[in-house]
């Protein structure tokens, strides 16, 4: 089936390559999965219109979004191949593919947004940027995902001792599970799609995530609490397959670049303001919010970082700079 799909995606794309070249300009597909209303989306349109204008139209990109080409894992094999130029994805996705992309996903890495973004946005950000190059995955910019926290049916989460014996939806990912089984929780992935019944029905006691993905999931419809732990920063990364990256030109690149970093500072103010939005929505459907001593979690978390660095011992040392930051 899958096949099947990526065989009708490509005879798609096949289709739209005869128009690729209008009046001189080149376009470019960009594909992704979230939704016309996410903040994100708002920050590659912001990347489109950049990209025109830097670019005095010469550049151009056609954008897919809502999994209209498949989902994250299949849009990066179309980059992989040069069917789609551009995506964006989680970094946690991408440390399938580039093991240094695991360490943005280390509970409480960061101190705050800003030590975040000078993270990100410095040498070492744009290192680990350039490290999916061989993986024929360039990435161009960060976008912020904001923090994820727990958030529950029935009982409030106050302190680390409040998640023993409650199972938390997380991702298929395996720091995801350790920091929740280190904090006295039971990881239960699932897919995203199937959660919003697994709390309803009681299969799962809660789950985490940032507070716009909260909201316009719905799950805040039936989550009666949301403890503000905000364990993981991990961001999103906006992506050029290399097969792309390497037919432009250097000014075409410079274009390229200049527009992305225009684009993530663009987006991070869509997602502060959608963070705000999605908090006053909860507070009106009377979720409890909960602001709790951050320090607890972040000390009984620690094993997770240990259990880290014991296996990938050569990113020990990007941690440490992150952490020294």
């Amino acid at each position: 089936m899958m096949r099947y799909k990526t065989l009708i995606i490509l005879m798609l794309l096949s289709g739209l390559w005869s128009c690729k070249k209008e009046s001189g300009t080149k376009i470019m597909y960009l594909a992704h999965g979230l939704p016309q209303t996410h903040p994100v989306h708002k920050g590659i349109l912001k990347f489109q219109e950049a990209l025109h204008k830097k670019s005095g139209g010469k550049l151009a990109v056609k954008i897919f979004p809502d999994g209209q080409l498949g989902s994250e894992r299949e849009v990066l094999e179309l980059l992989q191949i040069g069917s789609v130029a551009i995506t964006k994805v989680s970094a946690a996705t991408l440390s399938n593919f580039v093991p240094e992309y695991n360490v943005l996903g280390i509970p409480y890495l960061f101190r705050d947004k800003a030590h975040q973004f000078s993270v990100l946005e410095g040498e070492i950000g744009k290192s680990i940027l350039k490290k999916g190059s061989k993986f024929w995955l360039r990435g161009l910019c960060y976008y912020d995902a904001g923090s994820r926290s727990f958030y529950t049916k029935d009982k409030a989460i106050r302190t680390p001792e409040d998640l023993k014996g409650l199972k938390i939806r997380v991702m298929n990912n395996q720091m995801a599970i350790n920091m929740v089984n280190a904090l006295g929780g039971s990881a239960t992935p699932l897919a995203y799609g199937e959660l919003y019944t697994a709390i309803q029905q009681g299969v799962v006691d809660g789950a985490e995530n940032n507070p716009p993905s909260f909201v316009s999931s719905n799950h805040y419809e039936i989550s009666k609490y949301y403890t503000l732990d905000q364990h993981s920063s991990v961001p999103d990364v906006l992506i050029m397959g290399t097969k792309y990256w390497d037919k432009l030109t250097d000014e075409e690149k410079q274009w390229v670049e200049a527009a992305a970093a225009e684009s993530s500072e663009a987006q991070k103010q869509y997602w502060n303001e959608s963070v705000a939005e999605s908090m006053q929505k909860a507070k009106d459907r009377g979720v409890e919010i909960i602001i709790p001593d951050k320090s607890l979690f972040a000390e009984q978390s620690k094993s997770v970082l240990e259990a880290f660095e014991k296996e990938y011992p050569e990113l020990a040392d990007l941690v440490h700079q992150i952490k020294a930051q």
